[in-house]
């Protein structure tokens, strides 16, 4: 099992099957894994839990993929949030929607463990970065 640097997950699919492999995927890689049954709920979920990345499922009942992002953009705690789009349409015009929601990443479904591993991965490191980037601007303002 490779270790992951921490990090927070929201996995969210209205497929009971596919939240559960997902779930249990990243668990084995050393992730918190939390899970949301739509969009909705994930929703809900957002504003109580330090997430770190979302890993949404487009075609859900109730609330969609793009509504969530479309809510995710809304409120300044989770405009900047990495979300990984899920989707079995794999298709320009999925991809182009979720661009312009500000989609960091894409997966099409079935989904590839170590194509989500190095996804993951990738949003993870770059949240790290950007945190030791503020970290260490705060470090360099209090010295001013």
């Amino acid at each position: 099992m490779t270790m992951a640097s921490s990090g927070k997950i929201l996995v969210v699919d209205d497929d009971d099957d596919s939240r559960t492999l997902l779930s249990h995927l990243l668990k084995r890689e050393g992730y918190e894994v939390i899970t949301a049954i739509d969009g909705q709920d994930a929703v809900e979920k957002l504003p109580d839990d330090s997430i770190d990345v979302l890993l949404l499922d487009v075609m859900m009942p109730r609330m969609d993929g793009f509504a969530v992002c479309e809510a995710l953009k809304k409120d300044p705690k989770t405009a900047s949030l990495p979300v990984i789009l899920l989707t079995a349409r794999d298709d320009m015009d999925t991809r182009a929607n979720g661009m312009k929601l500000g989609v960091s990443d894409f997966l099409a479904k079935p989904v590839n463990k170590q194509e989500l591993f190095q996804r993951v991965r990738t949003q993870i490191e770059a949240i790290d970065r950007a945190r030791h980037l503020a970290a260490t601007e705060q470090r360099i303002d209090s010295i001013d």
